[in-house]
């Protein structure tokens, strides 16, 4: 139905000159085609929804192995990410999403199934964001153009002006009295209050991200956005859930079904582990909620890991950055940023993906490998697009930057038990609830939760000013954001926290990608297309230092 439908948008463009014409193309007219006539808006909404969880997936994927969230392989940025890197996105963004959503909506609106214009305009503004924040200026005004094969690109200021625009007129179509129709709705469930406090908090995403080009805007928005309290709270996360069947389709979480069909998958971050398990001196509560190691020990084999015979580099010792493995002997495995090994027979002992958000084991002390479908969650996991919990570390930072109305220490502590209990709940109603419960209970569980913030409390207390009290901050949501590299990815470019990531392995690993460049099946095609100069292009909200400020 998809090449239908958008054959369909491309051909609505073209006006036939006489009747003559018209009648031929009656005659000609294929009766299994989908046309406006015969196009279902709910099928249409349900495809939408489906590939923008795949494209969030794909920028938020990238995000987390730039942050150091999950390891980046390579030695170098730019050959981490070439122009057919993110292929896959582009295309899903405007082939798929846009053209749909430029189909549905007059279909929509003409069966006054306000619901159906709510949610597809709030996809649209999230899918235009989030083409901002990847690439920069995108085509946009002629991108859709049916008889117009080679768009220009738009300034990524008006773009993200008009996803504005569209969340504004999303919040109309889901507060309407007179709708028809009742759309499946893969997030909410059809709660579209919840979808509105969603738009109210993508609007404080992009008060936020345009911090820097107008902060007296900014803080007049966001405190009005503050005030209306109508941001997502405790239960309105903005989830896509996944399930456990591993047939095709496949519904589970694609971290999981990479990892446990037959091992291997992703390697973790030495850096984000040794934050979880080292730097505080004790556990992050989560730690065995995110990953599960598939040993409990340090391997002694260097065919296995190459890195424990060698010294750090130079730049690392004199920086006293993490090197090889989180200190201690914990099996805890996995590999440093932009590391350009190959891959040894590990595949069943570096950790893997746990509970959340990949549906995947729970860590119990157990040390199995994770080559069994079966195993944990089953892949019932989620995609954590927008978290109530993040609510309150991007108001924070509004606080300290802005100076918006608020209490930081407040809402960072808020944020961190936010995210923990929710963490733990998400775990706990799973498949592995009996496992975690045994092993931590309620009251052990929520000692370590209140220990942890009571120590983070006094970190933040014993910071002298806002930009190292900005630095708790961004290093607690940073630490919150396992599952959504997207998140951290603005959060890095937007205000360089968290301070002290791991650098590269390299001591000149090229500049860091402030910017993508432009995927391959845009530049061959477009005749209007020209590639940026290099990576260290940045989106128009970035007004930050160039590169080294971020690495």
């Amino acid at each position: 139905m998809k090449k239908f439908i958008y054959g369909l948008t491309m051909a609505a463009g073209m006006v036939l000159a006489t009747s003559c014409a018209d009648k031929l193309d009656e005659l000609l007219e294929n009766p299994n085609a989908v046309n406006a006539q015969t196009a279902s808006p709910d099928f249409l909404l349900n495809r939408i929804q489906l590939d923008y969880k795949d494209l969030w997936f794909g920028v938020a994927d990238r995000g987390a192995r730039l942050t150091r969230i999950i390891n980046q392989g390579s030695a170098l940025y730019e050959a981490a990410y070439t122009p057919v890197s993110t292929n896959g996105t582009w295309s899903n963004a405007y082939a798929n999403i846009l053209a749909d959503i430029d189909f549905l909506l007059p279909l929509a609106e003409s069966s006054n199934f306000q619901r159906h214009m709510g949610i597809a305009k709030t996809i649209k503004a999230m899918v235009l964001m989030d083409l901002v924040d990847t690439y920069g200026d995108v085509p946009y005004s002629e991108a859709i153009d049916a008889a117009n094969f080679n768009p220009k690109v738009d300034n990524g200021q008006a773009v993200y002006a008009a996803a504005l625009a569209l969340l504004d007129e999303a919040a109309a179509h889901f507060s309407a009295t007179t709708t028809a129709g009742a759309p499946n709705d893969y997030y909410y469930g059809g709660n579209y209050g919840r979808w509105g406090r969603l738009v109210n908090t993508l609007k404080l995403k992009y008060y936020l991200n345009t911090k820097l080009v107008d902060a007296a805007a900014s803080r007049t928005a966001i405190n009005a956005l503050v005030s209306g309290n109508a941001l997502l709270g405790t239960g309105d996360d903005f989830v896509f859930r996944f399930g456990t069947t591993n047939a095709d389709p496949d519904s589970r979480h694609p971290k999981f079904a990479g990892q446990y069909t037959n091992g291997g998958g992703d390697y973790q971050s030495t850096d984000f582990m040794h934050h979880l398990t080292v730097e505080k001196g004790f556990d992050d509560p989560r730690t065995k909620y995110y990953i599960y190691r598939q040993v409990l020990t340090n391997t002694t084999s260097v065919d296995e890991q190459e890195c424990i015979s060698q010294i750090a580099p130079p730049h690392y010792l004199v920086g006293n950055y993490p090197y090889c493995n989180p200190a201690g002997n914990r099996g805890f495995w996995g590999r440093d940023h932009l590391d350009p090994d190959g891959i040894p027979p590990d595949g069943l002992k570096r950790t893997a993906y746990g509970t959340f958000p990949s549906g995947g084991r729970f860590d119990n002390n157990s040390g199995l490998p994770v080559n069994n479908i079966n195993l944990g969650m089953r892949g019932a996991g989620i995609h954590p697009i927008m978290l109530a919990a993040y609510v309150d570390f991007m108001l924070a930072e509004a606080v300290l930057t802005l100076g918006v109305t608020g209490d930081a220490k407040a809402l960072l502590l808020s944020g961190i038990r936010k995210h923990m209990n929710y963490v733990r709940a998400f775990a706990v109603a799973g498949a592995e609830g009996a496992t975690i419960t045994t092993f931590e209970p309620n009251t052990v569980f929520e000692r370590n939760r209140d220990n942890y913030i009571a120590f983070v409390g006094n970190q933040y207390d014993a910071q002298v000013n806002n930009d190292t009290r900005m630095n708790v901050v961004g290093r607690e949501y940073w630490l919150s954001l396992f599952g959504n590299g997207m998140e951290a990815y603005n959060l890095y470019r937007r205000t360089g926290k968290p301070v002290r990531l791991q650098p590269a392995l390299e001591e000149n690993p090229g500049p860091f990608v402030r910017s993508f460049l432009y995927p391959n099946n845009y530049i061959v095609t477009n005749t209007n297309a020209v590639q940026k100069q290099n990576l260290a292009v940045q989106v128009f909200w970035d007004k930050n230092p160039a590169s080294p400020w971020i690495y």
